[in-house]
């Protein structure tokens, strides 16, 4: 025989809590839901708003609330209603006038529904919420935190012993005053004039306020967060920006030094040919000094190099024989600006000027994988393992040409390096797709 199970339901007390925790959790949910949009994050970071984004943001927050007074009355689910938190909420941090519009909206529906006062308090609310972000400090409103009792005490001493305004303790208190007026409202003219939850005692009283303050608080809380994060993300780019800078700056001057050296050394032997290395090494300078972009593509960079493989061919005569090998779907990939030059400069002073009857260097570009790889090989002496360690390590070119792979496109990217001693040098570097659209700006 089977006993049936007894049914536990839950005490009145016990509904109430239950009620209070969810609701805490979908102002949550949807607070991180909302903080996702772009464009309503990007409202948050600022707090000079013009008209069209206020009016974005009373919809963006007063809509999906709206649908939670509307569950409320269809589907009996209070845990959804926001009546007080979303209009207080959207004033606080929008003005009164987005708040008086979240207000309107949530009290729509419970209008319609019967409940008379809803609207009038509602809307209230929302000019309760910009009347205190009129007065207080903007900063102030995103130090609110669900924990702000831990630190009550402190507060509640500084208004008393400094005689001053706190402004962390009124933005805690308003809607505490404001579930209070819901309360007594609700208890002299019943919910038929306004919805609210009806406690049993003391502590489900304080609960109650608690969960309304929370329900400002945890938003404030989330959003803030989210702005402190994109805060950090512009700071990082901005630190990446000015590494990135600073390995360019270091770079150009590294090459002219090594440039004005060579042809300092033709100046008395072959004038002439000094005169025309001069005004190559100008019209170089002349493109670099026009180029502001930290990214090109890769034809535009072959371009840029094209001076200074003129530069190195006219020091070397015929000996130096250039090559380029570069497949055609590789041409629009965007690479680091002056990245190749360090490279040829490289094979040229520590292979072809080392070699006997000068040498070859190939420029070599090929897509692999969605990954572009240039190689700059070239027939010189070549290096030993230890020779190759020191140059890597010691060359300021070839160390800056790695240190902005590393930089830019993390440490997955680096310089490689290969030689055989007597038979030349490689070196290989791999770029990450990136469509010319996207180009950065550091």
């Amino acid at each position: 025989m089977v006993v049936p199970t007894e049914v536990q339901f839950l005490s009145t007390a016990q509904l109430l809590v239950t009620t209070l925790i969810v609701k805490l959790a979908i102002i949550a949910v949807l607070s991180t839901m909302l903080v996702r949009f772009h464009q309503f994050r990007r409202i948050l970071l600022t707090e000079q708003r013009a008209w069209r984004e206020r009016l974005v943001f009373a919809f963006m927050l007063g809509i999906p609330l709206t649908g939670g007074v509307a569950a409320r009355l269809l589907l009996n689910y209070n845990a959804a209603d926001f009546l007080l938190a979303g209009p207080f909420l959207a004033g606080l941090l929008a003005g009164p006038y987005a708040g008086a519009i979240v207000g309107t909206l949530l009290g729509t529906p419970a209008l319609i529904g019967g409940e008379v006062g809803a609207m009038p308090f509602a809307v209230g609310c929302g000019f309760a919420g910009g009347g205190i972000r009129e007065v207080c400090p903007k900063k102030a409103i995103w130090h609110l935190s669900p924990l702000f009792f831990t630190d009550l005490h402190r507060h509640a001493w500084q208004v008393v012993s400094r005689f001053k305004v706190d402004w962390l303790l009124l933005l805690a208190t308003a809607p505490v005053g404001l579930e209070l007026i819901r309360q007594g409202v609700g208890l002299r003219f019943g919910t038929n004039a306004i919805f609210f939850y009806q406690p049993d005692s003391l502590l489900m009283a304080a609960l109650i306020t608690l969960s309304t303050v929370l329900s400002v608080a945890i938003p404030i809380k989330i959003w803030n967060t989210a702005r402190i994060e994109h805060r950090l993300q512009e700071q990082d780019t901005l630190l990446m920006e000015a590494r990135v800078d600073a390995l360019a700056n270091q770079i150009n001057p590294h090459f002219l030094f090594n440039t004005l050296t060579s042809i300092s050394s033709l100046i008395r032997s072959q004038p002439e040919t000094a005169r025309t290395l001069i005004l190559k090494l100008s019209t170089m300078l002349r493109r670099m000094l026009r180029t502001q972009e930290h990214f090109v593509t890769l034809r535009e960079e072959l371009k840029s190099i094209d001076a200074y493989l003129d530069i190195e061919s006219i020091r070397f005569g015929p000996t130096l024989v250039i090559e380029k090998e570069i497949s055609e779907d590789s041409l629009d990939l965007v690479v680091p600006n002056m990245i190749l030059q360090p490279l040829i400069e490289n094979s040229i002073k520590h292979g072809i000027e080392k070699k006997v009857g000068g040498g070859r260097i190939v420029i070599r570009s090929r897509w692999v994988n969605n990954r572009g790889i240039i190689e700059i090989i070239d027939n010189g002496a070549g290096m030993s393992d230890t020779d190759l360690n020191h140059t890597r390590e010691s060359g300021i070119g070839l160390r800056n040409v790695d240190e902005r792979l590393r930089v830019i496109y993390g440490e997955n990217y680096h310089l490689q390096l290969e030689s055989v001693l007597g038979k030349g040098t490689c070196a290989r570097i791999t770029i990450p797709e990136l469509i010319v659209e996207q180009r950065a700006t550091a």
